[in-house]
């Protein structure tokens, strides 16, 4: 990465002190005919070659006694100890130090001298950490020193473990069908027809959302922004019914029916638009904000295993090996996609391009355009179930417990992590990590670019229901073996992982000076 040359806007004051020679030269005076000798010796001793001179000073020092090699120390340590720093512009120090892009290199820089501290708090110097950090710019709120310091924390508890609040209460029996959270809700979906919403940062259950007369498979929630602190939770199920929910408040805004089967997958658009897919074959088109229906799109012969939303556009994947680009505006469809030769279980896009996965063991990558098959991705062995796809990169999890990682502009496997004894049932990637989870009962933790595992996330369990994760939080919904081991059934657990520790002065991963 191409270093920032340019100066600070301001330079840093500073008043570097020149080495001076803390000797009374009084006591060292010669006499007039001891002086002419001396400097006839030191005309002499300019007058010789660098090898000659060490050769020169190599014996005058053997001829020395202690004390006299005493002076001389006394002489020598001081140069030695000179700031090279400070006998430099404040930009050019700037400049050197900008070289240190390690962390535990600035805090041990940052503890050799007052004027070293001074200089490391130059705010240029940090934003130019956080640019080859891929740090992005800071809330107005923070420095750029201080937001480097939160960020590389974050970063540090992520590989090492953050703090752990563990939910074992607030779960009736059942299986968890669906998670998201944000900084203030977690919402889990039931099979016992119930949707359990959580406060984020202390773990307390806030309340029970009931009306579904079968288990809820699939919820989304949007809003919760400073700008926009209103949520809107969507949610459905076996009873067939779609329910739009006021989630601060915990209030029905509205029941939407139509679908004659389990509602199996469904996805926002805004706070206006959304689209659910269902075992009956079709797919509905809602306005969830007046709570009416503005398209069925038809065409699919099988369930409706897994749909996706872009802008005016939506995709959706099915049991009949097919899938179906629709135009949200017209409920009609542009493209169907036809090449898997058995059930399509999920479906990704990004606007330009749809990936899907499929029972073949097959990743096809399509284009939205034009609606044809761009490449067939092979290396899974059996189901691939779990896709995501972020800019150029597609993750896959696969029922043979492996990850892939793809590129989608060469259509290559970049990174392959044989992860899982079992299938993977849930997968995450931003820029750094994987976070996969199996039903060998283990959540694993991935260095996305190196290729390899972290460390171990929580404790092995019994099932791994749902994971789900951002900056600084994630959450993990599994099954444990209950203590009484007289008791077959497990119960579930949930775990938030908090990674932001800026707050807590006992865990420490910067040092504390910088």
């Amino acid at each position: 990465m191409t270093k920032d040359l340019s100066p600070p806007a301001t330079p840093p004051t500073y008043s570097p002190v020149p080495y001076r020679l803390n000797v009374d030269s009084s006591s060292l005076c010669p006499s007039h005919s001891e002086q002419d000798q001396l400097s006839h010796l030191k005309t002499s001793f300019h007058l010789l070659t660098d090898l000659q001179k060490q050769y020169f000073l190599y014996e005058i020092i053997n001829s020395c006694d202690n004390s006299q090699l005493t002076f001389l120390n006394s002489l020598i340590a001081p140069r030695l100890k000179v700031d090279f720093l400070k006998e430099l512009p404040p930009e050019i120090a700037l400049h050197i130090l900008s070289y240190l892009d390690l962390p535990s290199s600035l805090a041990r820089a940052n503890s050799v001298s007052k004027y070293w501290h001074a200089l490391l708090r130059d705010e240029n110097l940090w934003r130019g950490l956080c640019k080859s950090h891929h740090y992005h710019a800071p809330p107005v709120t923070l420095s750029y020193r201080d937001f480097f310091k939160r960020k590389y924390s974050i970063a540090c508890a992520w590989n090492g473990g953050g703090k752990v609040t563990t939910v074992d209460g607030g779960f009736s029996h059942g299986l968890v069908t669906s998670l998201q959270f944000d900084e203030k809700y977690t919402v889990v979906g039931c099979d016992n027809h119930r949707i359990e919403v959580f406060d984020t940062n202390s773990g307390k259950k806030i309340k029970t959302l009931e009306g579904h007369e079968g288990g809820v498979w699939a919820l989304q929630f949007i809003g919760g922004t400073e700008a926009d602190p209103e949520r809107i939770l969507l949610s459905g199920g076996c009873d067939r019914d779609v329910r739009v929910w006021d989630l601060n408040r915990g209030k029905l805004r509205h029941v939407l029916r139509g679908h004659t089967s389990t509602v199996r997958c469904l996805k926002i658009r805004d706070k206006r638009i959304a689209i659910t897919g269902s075992r009956d074959t079709t797919l509905r088109v809602w306005d969830i904000k007046r709570g009416v229906l503005l398209h069925v799109l038809l065409g699919h012969q099988a369930s409706v295993r897994c749909v996706d939303i872009h802008e005016d556009m939506a995709v959706s994947g099915s049991y009949d090996s097919t899938a179906r680009i629709w135009d949200l505006k017209t409920g009609q469809c542009k493209h169907v996609l036809i090449g898997h030769v058995s059930q399509i279980y999920t479906i990704v896009t990004n606007g330009r391009i749809i990936a899907t996965g499929s029972m073949d063991a097959h990743i096809r990558i399509w284009s939205v355009e034009t609606g044809e098959c761009l490449s067939t991705l092979h290396g899974h062995t059996s189901l691939v179930g779990q896709l995501q796809l972020s800019g150029t990169t597609l993750v896959s999890g696969g029922a043979d417990g492996c990850l892939r990682v793809w590129d989608t502009e060469t259509f290559q496997c970049i990174q392959q992590f044989s992860a899982h004894d079992n299938s993977i049932t849930c997968l995450q990637f931003d820029d750094q990590h994987i976070l996969s989870a199996a039903n060998d009962g283990k959540v694993k933790l991935w260095d996305i670019k190196r290729g390899r595992l972290l460390r171990n996330f929580t404790q092995p369990s019994k099932i791994v229901w749902k994971i789900q994760f951002n900056d600084t939080k994630a959450v993990v919904l599994m099954q444990r073996q209950r203590s009484d081991t007289s008791i077959e059934e497990g119960k579930t657990v949930m775990e938030i992982h908090d990674f932001d520790l800026s707050s807590s002065s006992s865990t420490t991963t910067l040092d504390d000076t910088l």
